[in-house]
Parts: C-alpha cells; structure tokens; sequence
C-alpha cells in the first residue's frame, strides 16, 4: 500500500460519540475548529493546563457543544495526534510526488515536513507530551510514518536508487529522527528564543543535512573481494 492510500484510507466521516452517527458536514467543520483550537491551547499550554473550557473559548464554541465530538479532554488530545500525523504526511507526500528518484524524494520530503513545522510547531510538543498523556498515540505517531518510509526505501533499493546493504528499518528510524531533531534545534528552539518564528529552515542547514543523507544512501560502487 502506498502512502497516498493509506491517507485515503484515513479520509472517512468522523462518528459523533454521542450518537454513534457519522458528523454532517457541518458536524465535521465544527470539529476541525475544536482541533485547531486544541493545536493552539496544548502548544501554548501543555496538555496539563489546558481545559475544555480553554478550547472551547478559542474555538467559540458552547462548551456543551464540545461532548457532541469528543468524550473528554484526553479523547480530543488523541485525536489531534492524529490529525497532525495525518496532515504531517500528506505535507510530505504532495512535495515528493513526481520525484524523479529517492534522493530527490528525501530532499522533497523534508522541504514538507520542515513547511509544516514551521506553521505547526504543536506537532512537537504534543507528540512529546504523548509520551505521558497517551504513550499508545505516540507510538502510532511514529510507526505510521516509519511504516511508508521503509516502504519507500525498499522500493528504492530494488529501482536501484539507494545502497541495497542498508537496513530498510533501521535507516527509516534513523532518518525520521535526524528530521525531528534538526527541525527542533533549528526551528523550534529557534523560534522560542527569538519570539519571531523562523518560517523555513535555514537553507545552509537544510544543504549540510541534505549532503549527509545523499552519502547515507547513496549506492556504493562494487569493491574487489
């Protein structure tokens, strides 16, 4: 399954928990209001000090709106782990779509994903603040992406695009965490100190992370036994 279908998959009605229904559309226009809000109040505030009366007050919804869509503060944190992982992806799958082969697909791939953090700087701290709240979400958080990465890379392997002696596995894992790390020191630490965010990631930055993973992946000639 390619990661254009897996998102597809994940495109289906939201059910209300009150009515066990799928939300009309404008059922599912106010929820996503819920969720931007709750982007905005756990990145502001961490999962602790937010409330539902905090979302509901940034989203301008009636508290007792707020149970037609979500059980409880935790249910709404869950879902917006997996709102951001959803959009995430889809961030990085339209920047590499039409790549010519996987180096220029990494390349693309990152411009995505350090877009999306820049305007989505919640998508760390929430993810980190899984780890405690819901350490299931956090896991799901990173094994869906993993899990079209080594996809993508075992297709490159057999194109002949990345060195087949890499582990599949293991050089996903490595390379999602380069990514997060990077766009935490240079983005989000970045923005915390300045107060001004950084909107991309500083192109001298990108080019010496891109020079690494090029030789990372890259296929080796042939040695002489």
């Amino acid at each position: 399954m390619t990661t254009e279908d897996s998102l597809a998959l994940e495109e289906g009605p939201s059910i209300s928990p009150q009515t066990g229904r799928p939300l009309t559309k404008r059922g599912e226009a106010t929820r996503r209001k819920l969720l931007e809000a709750a982007e905005l109040v756990f990145a502001d505030q961490g999962y602790h000090e937010a409330s539902i009366v905090k979302i509901t007050e940034r989203a301008g919804i009636g508290l007792g709106t707020f149970y037609l869509y979500f059980d409880s503060k935790q249910a709404i944190f869950e879902a917006l782990v997996v709102d951001l992982n959803r959009r995430v992806r889809h961030a990085m799958a339209e920047e590499m779509a039409g790549a010519g082969n996987r180096l220029e697909a990494e390349r693309r791939g990152f411009e995505g994903f350090f877009r999306f953090t820049a305007e989505h700087p919640a998508l760390y701290r929430v993810v980190r603040e899984a780890e405690f709240v819901s350490p299931e979400m956090l896991r799901l958080h990173y094994t869906r992406i993993v899990e079209g990465y080594e996809a993508g890379l075992r297709a490159a392997q057999t194109a002949g695009d990345v060195d087949p002696a890499l582990d599949p596995a293991v050089s996903a894992w490595a390379l999602m965490g380069m990514g997060e790390l990077i766009g935490m020191r240079f983005l989000l630490w970045e923005r915390d100190a300045a107060g001004a965010p950084p909107t991309r990631l500083p192109a001298e930055i990108f080019e010496a992370m891109m020079r690494f993973i090029d030789n990372a992946l890259a296929v080796r000639p042939e040695r002489d036994a």
